[in-house]
């Protein structure tokens, strides 16, 4: 009976927390039509863009840390995920009534951090509960972000953008912000964790020594190269779509979702895989993959032609992040949720450079994004090489280590 129980608060924990993630990046994933946007209404190019999303995700990784750490020492969850909808739903909100392209991008910042505090705690609360399955909860969790931020969010926003400015879609589209926010105040007094033993200072030096070696470096970089190979992807295909093929916002927004679209569905299968066979071999494999689509992509001068390269590197570099994620949560061992917090501050603080260098090099040619994101991701593989991951007889595979002294 209480085997019973307890699966069945973990399905109820795993519905919940993905249904959360799904509406808070459902607001966070409309920034990638709502961008380009914003940018023609100011008179702005390739380079506003790039930085509008740049900015963005650094305000993302400047939450995550936190927000780890706030899991880590108290029990309450619940109240923590509650307060993200709200400040999603506020910050978005505000941006709409600022003027001037400083303003509007950072109160967007503040938005999007909002939706970054909800990560490192919902996925801590997972990794907890089911340490077994690390990698196959975490691409669950990630199915769900992915279905708002990478088909629901692109699809709205494309569709209200063919009738309104970009401020009134925007004042639209933090719906689903507050309808969560309304439905999950009884959800959050079922989300508490009390056994968990409280981050201490000794534990974060620990955790930066680990972090600080050779290994722990190496671990950093590929996830950096691997997240700017993403988000140079991401920043430029609305723009590209648009400005290169004449693609209406809806119709770009369709083919940005569609691209994505297969790789969430394949995350909870790509999360499996590595649990059984290890994560070294999954992530060499795409990385590499997705790295010849991009070049394919950048060099296809038909719209059919250039979607179908697209859609597979795009689908690719989705798939593989919670094999990414569970990697670095065993390389750790403990601390999930100021664990994922670091993750998630490198993988979205830093990684968004990768959409400020697309930016950029989109000025002189948009298809030249595609080609860095290539780059980008065959650096990323390379650097993969270098890492020491080991399997763990009958649970995951993680990364070598041997943890420092304290």
């Amino acid at each position: 009976m209480a085997n019973i129980q307890r699966k069945k608060h973990r399905d109820f924990l795993l519905t919940s927390l993905a249904l959360g993630h799904l509406a808070n990046d459902w607001v966070g994933g409309t920034i990638w039509l709502i961008a380009p946007a914003v940018a023609a209404s100011m008179g702005l190019g390739p380079a506003e863009v790039g930085l509008l999303l740049a900015v963005n995700g650094i305000g993302a990784g400047l939450t995550y840390i936190p927000a780890g750490i706030a899991a880590d020492r108290f029990a309450k969850q619940g109240t923590l995920l509650l307060i993200t909808f709200w400040w999603v739903a506020v910050g978005y909100f505000c941006a709409t009534l600022a003027d001037g392209f400083w303003a509007v991008t950072l109160l967007f910042a503040f938005g999007v951090m909002g939706d970054a505090f909800w990560h490192p705690v919902a996925t801590g609360v997972l990794v907890k509960q089911m340490p077994q399955k690390k990698a196959q909860v975490l691409g669950i969790h990630a199915m769900g972000g992915s279905i708002g931020a990478e088909v629901l969010g692109p699809l709205t926003a494309g569709l209200l953008l063919g009738y309104f400015d970009w401020r009134t879609s925007m004042q639209i589209l933090v719906i689903p912000a507050v309808v969560m926010g309304l439905a999950f105040i009884p959800i959050a007094k079922r989300i508490v964790i009390t056994s968990q033993r409280k981050i201490s200072k000794l534990d974060l030096i620990n955790l930066l020594k680990r972090w600080g070696t050779r290994q722990g470096f190496s671990l950093i970089a590929m996830m950096i190269l691997y997240n700017m190979s993403f988000f140079a992807i991401l920043s430029m295909t609305p723009l590209y779509l648009q400005a290169g093929h004449g693609l209406s916002p809806f119709q770009s927004g369709v083919v940005f979702a569609a691209m994505l679209l297969v790789g969430t569905l394949f995350q909870p299968f790509t999360g499996r895989l590595s649990d059984r066979i290890g994560r070294k071999s999954v992530i060499l494999v795409i990385m590499t993959l997705s790295g010849a689509f991009s070049v394919l992509a950048a060099m296809s001068a038909g719209l059919i032609s250039f979607v179908v390269m697209l859609l597979v590197a795009a689908t690719l570099l989705t798939a593989v992040r919670p094999v990414v994620l569970a990697a670095a949560v065993e390389f750790s061992a403990e601390s999930e949720s100021t664990t994922l917090g670091v993750v998630f501050a490198v993988l979205d603080g830093v990684g968004a450079l990768g959409a400020m260098l697309a930016g950029f090099v989109g000025e002189l040619n948009l298809s030249y994004a595609y080609v860095l994101a290539a780059g980008l991701a065959i650096l990323a593989t390379l650097q993969t090489v270098t890492i020491k991951f080991h399997s763990f007889s009958g649970n995951a595979a993680g990364v070598a280590h041997t943890p420092p002294a304290a």
